[in-house]
């Protein structure tokens, strides 16, 4: 019975510490993930020198990620397909692909609630039309 004893305070003992390193870890991760969303500049991109075709870009900042596919005809986006978006609340900044589109440009207001989410995704759609330089 002693040695049982022993045997779950040492899993208990590990499981703490383990859970303390888990802990530490995530902080370290949330100051990165602040640190490069605040660091994130959008730049403008002339798609007058963009040619046809169809163009992927991805931002990934760890808890929030978009990989985008842009189509570009006749110097216009006509279309952003979001690939892929990894959110924590930021569905509502998908709507941030029809500004672009209407805007013909990356200079469009982030959507409240999602700013995240909306600095990767144009970041994202930049990646893809700065492929072509």
């Amino acid at each position: 019975m002693l040695r049982m004893k022993r045997i779950v305070f040492i899993v208990i003992i590990i499981a703490v510490i383990g859970a303390g390193t888990f802990g530490i870890k995530y902080l370290i991760d949330v100051q990165n993930y602040k640190k490069t969303i605040s660091n994130l500049k959008i730049d403008t991109i002339d798609i007058s020198n963009i040619p046809d075709g169809k163009y992927t870009g991805v931002c990934d900042t760890k808890f929030v990620g978009s990989e985008v596919l842009v189509t570009v005809k006749d110097k216009k986006i006509t279309d952003i397909k979001l690939v892929n978006h990894k959110n924590e609340r930021g569905k509502p900044a998908e709507v941030i692909l029809e500004n672009v589109i209407k805007a013909q440009s990356l200079k469009v207001d982030t959507i409240s609630g999602a700013t995240n989410s909306s600095k990767v995704i144009l970041k994202s759609i930049e990646n893809a039309l700065d492929t072509v330089k």
